[in-house]
């Protein structure tokens, strides 16, 4: 199997987890972001939504998963890559009670920080795990 062929059956699996098992990809990417020296959380805004975020990148695959927070304390699960015409694709999951549960507390403060205040902010990782 090809780079291309595995990256693109990599992101079928991905897409299957984001749908049916989005936990698992919330404890991976705080595990990633806890155990790093600094983080940093994004304020973004498009049309009339703004959130905060952290973002994961696998590079090798060319991916993006990451978690949102918007207004109303709604958070969601963001998987992004690129399709074989080199468009980028991202799905969108929201989380439920039992996922967000998964984001540690020093983690949703930060990220309600950012939301509120609507700019980033870099911090240790440790600091997010408590």
């Amino acid at each position: 199997m090809g780079i291309f062929a595995a990256a693109m059956a990599n992101n079928k699996k991905y897409e299957e987890l984001v749908k049916n098992r989005p936990g698992s990809l919330v404890e991976k990417i705080v595990t990633e972001v806890v155990n790093k020296k600094a983080v940093d959380v994004h304020f973004e805004e498009e049309d009339n939504e703004q959130w905060a975020i952290i973002k994961v990148h696998k590079d090798e695959e060319d991916q993006e998963l990451a978690i949102r927070l918007l207004s109303g304390d709604k958070w969601v699960l963001q998987f992004g890559f690129y399709d074989d015409e080199d468009e980028f694709i991202e799905l969108l999951q929201p989380l439920a009670q039992s996922e967000i549960t998964l984001i540690p507390q020093g983690l949703r403060k930060v990220m309600l920080k950012v939301l509120s205040s609507e700019e980033g902010l870099r911090v240790p990782g440790n600091l997010l795990s408590r």
